[in-house]
Formats: structure tokens, sequence, C-alpha cells
């Protein structure tokens, strides 16, 4: 999350309006003259900053990831011990996620229609860059006796590859429901994977 005490970069404003008109208006029918009119700018100013409509979205889920990055990051650094760690990385992942585009779900599924091509490339560096966060908290388990396991990053991209089924961007807006039916399933599906690798 960006930090309240620091200013808010141009980028940043045409980011928070995209997220905005997103909610409002959704993919198809978001300009980038509306953009400009809500950051308070000429359009110029929005094409010195991104090339293209499809640029800004698939920056504005960048942002998404990069802020579940930092939380996860934090997680990974906590002094919990690593089941408690693992356990909010996993439920983390998928709710950061859909907290940020839940206020949105009816143009979801329009916007990764335009950008889905684009948006599979980023999303291998996503999981891999998840993958290895998760590897170093069950490297440290496997150390410390507490999980049963053999390679940890490749573990970590099994646990990214069962609970992806749970992203917003796996599930169409009827699908993901409310917040706290997804944060259930979430919660079942970690409990399921830790199970299997506790060393019991």
């Amino acid at each position: 999350m960006r930090d309240a005490t620091a200013p808010i970069t141009t980028r940043d404003a045409i980011l928070d309006a995209t997220d905005r008109l997103l909610a409002r208006s959704g993919y198809k029918k978001m300009t980038i003259d509306d953009l400009a009119r809500e950051v308070g700018i000429g359009k110029g100013s929005v094409y010195l900053h991104f090339d293209s409509k499809q640029e800004i979205a698939l920056s504005h889920i960048d942002r998404i990831v990069d802020r579940l990055k930092t939380s996860l990051h934090a997680t990974v650094y906590s002094k919990a011990g690593p089941e408690k760690k693992l356990r909010k990385m996993l439920t983390d992942r998928v709710l950061l996620r859909l907290d940020s585009v839940q206020h949105y779900t009816q143009s979801l599924n329009e916007l990764l229609a335009q950008v889905r091509p684009q948006l599979l490339e980023r999303r291998k560096k996503y999981f891999e860059e998840e993958a290895r966060m998760f590897g170093m908290v069950l490297a440290e388990g496997k150390a410390a006796g507490v999980f049963r396991l053999k390679d940890p990053v490749e573990t970590g991209r099994t646990l990214i590859d069962a609970t992806n089924a749970l992203l917003p961007y796996s599930l169409s807006a009827w699908e993901l429901g409310e917040r706290s039916e997804i944060e259930k399933k979430t919660n079942n599906v970690a409990d399921l994977l830790l199970n299997g690798l506790l060393k019991h």
C-alpha cells in the first residue's frame, strides 16, 4: 500500500483514477479522456506515463500484485513460526487480491478479456516470485522440523497452483460471491495444504 505521508505521483493518481473508473463504468467505457478528467490533468500528461489504456490496466494489476508481494515479504520476515507464516501467506494471496477488485466485479471479466494475453505472461512472473517467497518459509519450516517436504521452491509452486483456483482472476463475477465465502474456502484449502506438509 502507498505510504499515506508520501506525496502522490501523477502515475499513482492515474492508477487510483483507473481503479475508480473501473468500478464505475468498466474497462470498455473508460477512456483516456475520462482518466485525465478524473485526475485533473491534460490527456497528453496521461500519455507521458502510459502508452495505452491497456498498459494502464496492466499497470493497475501490477500495483495490486506489488502490494501483495509487500505483504508476503513482511510475513516471510516476521517473527511468527513457519506454520503461522504459511497460513497467512496462503490466505493473503487470495484475499488481498479479492479485496483489491471486489468493488468492480461486474467489469472484471471484461477487463481480463481485453488484457488476457499480456496478463498471462505477467502472471507467470507474479506466481514465480510468490513461489520463491513461499519457498523461503517452507525451507525455514523444513529446517525447524515442522514441515515434511523435498524441494521448498517446488512445493511453493504447488501451493500457488493449489490456491490459484480461488483468485479473482480465475473466477467469474458470479463465482466470486461474498468475501466471507471466499475466506472460508481459502481457509479450508490452507488447512488441507498445511495438514499435508506438517510432520505428525
